[in-house]
């Protein structure tokens, strides 16, 4: 089996199905990626037995058809490392030759059989959507996943699909993101009756995939796992176990005052504040009084900070307390010339922060009893 294609598109395409490749496995065959050649195209899979990639690759040169296992780290590396603009593959009876114009490596040859099987996208029924707005709709909550809860679900964000929208959820128990874009369903009567959680690995993985330009992304939810078709990519994940919490019930409804910031200057504030706090002392007190925010944080070994940014507040003097990190991962994501309203009612209440009607972003504030 024979294979020529652009050294920098194989290149990009194994750093698309790298991000799958477990650094760590009991089973050394996952630690390779598979190539599928026939009909002219060349394929890549990558999966880690709970999240998979399917990794069509564009413009191959080849006759062949066969697969392969190709060892992730050692394939990286020679693509990085070559300065030809094209790179030719061969397996062989007994190996893998990854040639350049001056440079030759033979790789050991695997059995591509052993190899386990990922489902692809197929089937009609299918929700559909944007591709730029669900990136930024996929970044506007994947942050706020907890990566270490012993609660599964926690650990994802929720799908939830309506006829005609997409609504996005994740939180830690502590913050909570929630995004909501158009989408379109096709051949589908009845949306989930639980709504999925895709874990966080797969959501970064989709973000990853999606292209640039003007495509659609289509989205298939099974009861069990969801696949996504994204220009040349095709995500297959199981889902998360679990339970989602009714997130609709941390969202206050009523607010003592509403504060309009600009993200720019917010932001710089929020990560000044966030210089002078450690891993004991990591509150910042968020003093409003009129006409002017007061950031001020400070730790022992560290030391103090203070810093004054003027805004629109004509309401009587409240503190409140806050990690700042939580508030720097949601303005992050913002443009800095955007607008933003932050929404309280005392000191001790959840405060929600809202870019637009779409966005809603939910934190809990600390004791100041610290």
């Amino acid at each position: 089996m024979k294979l020529k294609c652009s050294r920098q598109l194989l290149a990009n395409a194994f750093q698309t199905v790298g991000g799958i490749v477990p650094s760590r496995t009991p089973k050394d065959i996952l630690r390779n990626v598979k190539l599928t050649v026939g009909d002219g195209r060349a394929t890549l899979l990558a999966t880690d037995e709970f999240v998979g990639i399917h990794y069509e690759i564009p413009e191959v040169e080849t006759d062949s058809a066969g697969e392969a296992l190709l060892p992730t780290s050692s394939v990286s590396s020679i693509l990085r490392e070559l300065q030809d603009s094209v790179v030719d593959l061969e397996v062989g009876e007994e190996a893998i030759w990854v040639r350049g114009g001056h440079s030759e490596f033979r790789l050991p040859l695997m059995d591509a059989s052993e190899f386990p099987q990922v489902p692809g996208f197929d089937g009609d029924s299918y929700y559909s959507i944007a591709a730029q707005p669900l990136r930024e709709m996929i970044r506007r909550s994947i942050f706020a996943t907890d990566v270490e809860s012993s609660r599964y679900a926690l650990g994802g964000v929720q799908a939830e699909f309506g006829d005609s929208k997409l609504t996005l959820a994740a939180t830690d128990s502590r913050r909570l993101a929630v995004v909501s874009g158009p989408c379109t369903a096709n051949q589908i009567d009845q949306p989930p009756a639980v709504a999925p959680v895709i874990p966080r690995q797969a959501m970064s993985q989709i973000e990853k995939s999606i292209p640039d330009g003007d495509t659609e992304v289509r989205i298939a939810v099974h009861p069990n796992d969801v696949v996504v078709h994204c220009g040349p990519s095709v995500v297959y994940s199981r889902l998360v176990e679990g339970r989602f919490p009714d997130y609709s019930k941390v969202i206050p409804g009523e607010f003592a005052s509403t504060i309009d910031l600009v993200v720019g200057p917010f932001y710089s504030a929020v990560r000044q504040a966030q210089i002078v706090t450690n891993q004991e002392s990591r509150g910042v007190d968020f003093q409003f009084s009129e006409g002017q925010l007061t950031l001020s944080s400070s730790a022992s070994d560290v030391g103090e900070s203070k810093i004054e940014l003027p805004i629109s507040y004509p309401g009587p003097e409240l503190t409140i307390t806050f990690d700042p990190r939580f508030i720097s991962e949601f303005l992050r994501i913002l443009d800095s010339g955007n607008n933003v309203q932050l929404q309280l009612i005392d000191s001790e209440s959840a405060a929600v922060l809202r870019a637009d009607d779409s966005y809603t972003y939910v934190i809990m504030p600390l004791s100041r009893d610290r």
